[in-house]
């Protein structure tokens, strides 16, 4: 028996290169080796978008485009929309009874963002609960690994203390799901910072090839690096960063040290990435611009995957009507 995954994403925006190298590479990789549940996490937008819902329709499908045109396989995995299938709801009501408010408070997630984001009020009892629907996500279908990077174990520990007190309180029916911990590469903005919608810094999957490459070409570089002649550094790089995720192994060790003497200028090198990023992200474009002249494609997908997500959850929720005796 293979073990289950269970991962979601937001359909906050359009997806970039870091959501890709950070989270979607690898659940394509997980595809073949577990039994995987991959979801719209539409509920948990929400949490932080409530005063404007329109945009999370059309984010769903711009999304789950971009998932299967960069490698998931319906067949291979279970692709579904959080909201269509009820139980995550309702286990939600549930589990939302019994966990303690201090848990939920020192969530170091829930401190960051009341301190940083200003404009919206998140003062919230959904945003305030939002790990406890998260909880309700995984163990909805008894997962037993969640793909985390270190950054995230927190959340994950506060699913694993609602699975286990929820056992304690009315028998073994939820194990406690593990970390499967994923590789993920900070990959900066156009201009140095996060890459991320907000700033209008990122490189999108849906880009166009010319699109990526006008970024690349305005990329920021080593900020010491003034004038052509000027000896560079790949390390404090900012695009020396895709570099290393675009460019063969071969030719990096060759511009390595022809920055590092002036002997190849930020141009040319720029040049080099454009090449090779446009090469690899090809078959992917191409698969996109396919799967999106089917205008229905999305909706029938996610409503199949739906179904089937539904069919274990519903017998999930018959062992959790039962430990309550309800």
């Amino acid at each position: 028996m293979k073990q289950r995954v269970v991962s979601g994403m937001r359909p906050s925006g359009r997806l970039h290169i870091g959501h890709y190298h950070g989270v979607l590479e690898n659940w394509v990789k997980m595809q073949d080796s577990y039994d995987c549940f991959f979801f719209v996490a539409d509920w948990h937008s929400l949490t932080t978008e409530y005063a404007d819902t329109s945009g999370i329709a059309q984010s769903t499908r711009e999304m789950v485009l971009d998932w299967v045109a960069f490698g998931l396989d319906p067949q291979k995995c279970v692709v579904f929309r959080q909201s269509l299938v009820p139980h995550h709801s309702e286990l939600n009501l549930i589990l939302s009874m019994i966990t303690p408010v201090s848990w939920l408070e020192r969530n170091p997630t829930y401190k960051e963002m009341l301190d940083n984001i200003e404009a919206r009020d998140l003062t919230t009892f959904g945003f305030l609960g939002y790990p406890v629907l998260m909880a309700a996500d995984i163990i909805l279908y008894k997962a037993t690994r969640v793909p985390v990077g270190h950054d995230q174990l927190p959340h994950l520990e506060i699913t694993r203390e609602i699975a286990r007190r929820f056992n304690h309180l009315y028998g073994e029916v939820f194990p406690e799901p593990e970390a499967l911990l994923t590789e993920t590469p900070k990959l900066p903005g156009l201009d140095g910072r996060k890459m991320s919608k907000s700033y209008n810094n990122s490189i999108y999957l849906s880009d166009s090839a010319e699109e990526s490459s006008k970024k690349i070409m305005g990329m920021m570089t080593d900020p010491a690096r003034v004038r052509r002649n000027d000896p560079g550094d790949p390390e404090i790089c900012v695009a020396f960063n895709l570099h290393r995720l675009y460019v063969p192994e071969e030719k990096l060790a060759e511009i390595m040290p022809a920055c590092r003497t002036a002997g190849i200028g930020c141009v040319e090198c720029k040049k080099i990435l454009v090449t090779c990023m446009n090469e690899r992200l090809a078959p992917f474009r191409t698969k996109r611009e396919e799967l999106a002249a089917n205008p229905g494609f999305i909706d029938d997908l996610l409503q199949d995957g739906s179904r089937r997500a539904s069919q274990i959850s519903d017998a999930v929720m018959a062992e959790v009507r039962t430990a309550l005796k309800f």
